[in-house]
């Protein structure tokens, strides 16, 4: 009988145990049965838990993810940055289909950004969509009525003509963002970045290509680069959400209510975020 089979692996000696956390999904607060979503809410548990082991040499992460909210992509570069630096911990970034937008922006956090060459990196800019319905309400017969106390609180309202000065305000709050993300990406990628005039244009570009422009270190897959990091016997050790009813990652594993009025709504919830959701990998081909 082999009695090494009764130890945890972590005392059986051997090559050294890596966590690994997968990030995967659009970047927004709130999730529902039908759309999954990446904050920092959601992802924190797992952080943590990546950086517990005391024993591990590095943390992994693998990145999949077409953007969303730059707050929360930012909250989630922070507190990986700021374990990083409270566990004296090295930290590796895998990008999968795609790391664009917020989804680069959670990747700055690593000390090395480790790409497939098919990945999809960068688009280092800042969005903002929707839809007007200024004519339509009037051609099915709908009254609009708005009643405010502040001249600004309607601001871009769909079903009102677009002003100029609404217009300009919000691309001036873009152009803040914009500049943050900016900063961020000089930062930690120094003079690894190449002089090349499209970087925070917000254009997109594959994993060959984006290492030649800085943004990435090394072309490979996790398990490979991690193998020949720090050698054969190395493990990678998947640091599991927890789940829901629905199959679906929560933050703290808290199961919410199953009323039928709860779960009608966050159908009705789920189907305008799987939406909005399907429209941001659609950017990217995906």
């Amino acid at each position: 009988m082999n009695f090494k089979t009764f130890i945890p692996k972590r005392f059986r000696g051997g090559g050294p145990v890596i966590p690994v956390v997968r990030l995967q999904g659009t970047i927004a607060t709130g999730n529902s049965p039908m759309s999954q979503t990446l904050s920092l809410a959601t992802t924190a548990p797992m952080i943590e838990r990546a950086f517990a082991d005391k024993r591990a040499p590095a943390v992994a992460f693998a990145v999949n993810s077409p953007g969303g909210s730059p707050v929360q992509a930012r909250l989630i570069y922070k507190r990986i940055r700021d374990l990083a630096g409270e566990k004296n911990r090295k930290v590796f970034m895998f990008t999968e289909d795609v790391a664009a937008s917020g989804g680069y922006m959670i990747a700055l956090a690593g000390d090395e950004i480790v790409s497939d060459p098919s990945s999809i990196v960068g688009s280092i800019g800042v969005i903002s969509a929707g839809f007007g319905y200024v004519e339509a309400i009037g051609k099915i017969g709908v009254e609009r009525r708005v009643y405010t106390a502040g001249e600004n609180k309607a601001v871009l309202d769909p079903f009102q003509p677009e002003k100029k000065e609404d217009v300009e305000r919000l691309q001036s709050i873009q152009r803040d963002v914009h500049k943050v993300f900016i900063d961020m990406v000089k930062e930690r990628r120094g003079d690894k970045l190449a002089d090349d005039p499209d970087l925070f244009t917000g254009a997109f570009w594959g994993g060959l290509q984006a290492k030649e422009l800085g943004l990435v270190d090394h072309v490979g897959d996790m398990r490979s680069f991690l193998k020949e990091r720090y050698g054969d016997k190395t493990e990678l050790r998947l640091i599991q959400p927890q789940r829901n009813i629905f199959g679906r990652r929560t933050a703290a594993g808290v199961i919410g209510g199953t009323n039928a009025e709860a779960l009608a709504a966050a159908a009705a919830s789920g189907l305008l975020g799987a939406a909005e959701e399907r429209g941001l990998w659609a950017r990217y081909g995906l």
